[in-house]
């Protein structure tokens, strides 16, 4: 997510009819992808259903990276070229707005300066260095962490690329929670803040970190085991940067919102290979 200037400020106020499943998710994959899917309700009950459906995207988007890894590993390719292909398909499908707004949002908090004058920073076009860095070594760590994972096999990789990509769009679901304020009155930021309940984003936690023990058992208790504490740890990471930038820049950010999904992915990767 990212704030762009052309895209509605925020949602309206609430329609009179309730959406369903469907006007959510095209709320989540037209905000979240880049795939063909026009967003039919902008209004705080659109987005409050579209990011509940935000681990969905993660799922497409995961699905397609983990065949784009396993389609190399098939066709003779080591796991690090499949790890760079698994990589490269999030950021695809996401015009890189994800890695975009982690860079934008490491300027603004390596900075130093007052909140008014990060957010300005991040505003910018340009990258500056604390951007190229963070870029730099989040990327390198998933796609060793990646790597990793394929040299155990295909279905090791494939399964951590889709739960590392649901973990991220997680992470976007809970930073959405109520309580959490904007920190601009414009962008897509404002346009999601504090629109999910709490009790929905609790239950969905637990729902995503169960899913992902459950098709983990297939490869024994501890990995299964593995498995959910890399959902929980990459949200608490993510969860401990979110309250980081409340406090820095007094809310969040469309910039903040993508940095969010590359710790949550990165964290969740790096808990993958851990003792393996």
């Amino acid at each position: 997510m990212s704030d762009d200037p052309s895209s509605p400020s925020r949602p309206g106020p609430p329609s009179p009819t309730r959406p369903g499943p469907g006007t959510g998710l095209r709320f989540a994959f037209g905000t979240l992808t880049v795939l063909p899917v026009r967003v039919t309700r902008w209004d705080r009950d659109a987005a409050r259903v579209g990011m509940a459906c935000a681990p969905l995207a993660g799922l497409v988007v995961g699905l397609s990276a983990a065949t784009a890894g396993g389609l190399l590993l098939a066709a003779g390719a080591g796991p690090a070229l499949a790890a760079v292909a698994a990589v490269a398909v999030p950021a695809a499908l996401t015009r890189g707005l994800h890695l975009d707004g982690l860079a934008d949002t490491a300027d603004g908090l390596g900075s130093g300066k007052p909140a008014a004058d990060a957010l300005k920073i991040m505003k910018r076009s340009d990258i500056g260095p604390f951007g190229v860095v963070t870029l730099l070594f989040v990327l390198l760590a998933q796609v060793a962490a990646v790597a990793a994972l394929y040299a155990q096999g295909w279905a090791y990789g494939a399964v951590g690329v889709v739960l590392a990509a649901v973990t991220a769009r997680l992470a976007l679901t809970c930073a959405s929670r109520t309580g959490v304020p904007p920190a601009r009155p414009e962008g897509l930021g404002a346009a999601v803040a504090g629109v999910v309940r709490v009790r929905v984003a609790l239950a969905l936690v637990l729902l995503v970190a169960a899913a992902a023990a459950a098709v983990a058992l297939g490869f024994g208790p501890v990995d299964a085991v593995r498995h959910a504490v890399a959902v929980l740890a990459g949200l608490a990471v993510s969860e401990a940067l979110l309250r980081h930038c409340v406090r820095r820049f007094g809310g969040v950010t469309g910039d903040v919102f993508g940095a969010l999904a590359e710790t949550a992915a990165t964290a969740s990767l790096v808990i993958l290979v851990l003792g393996t």
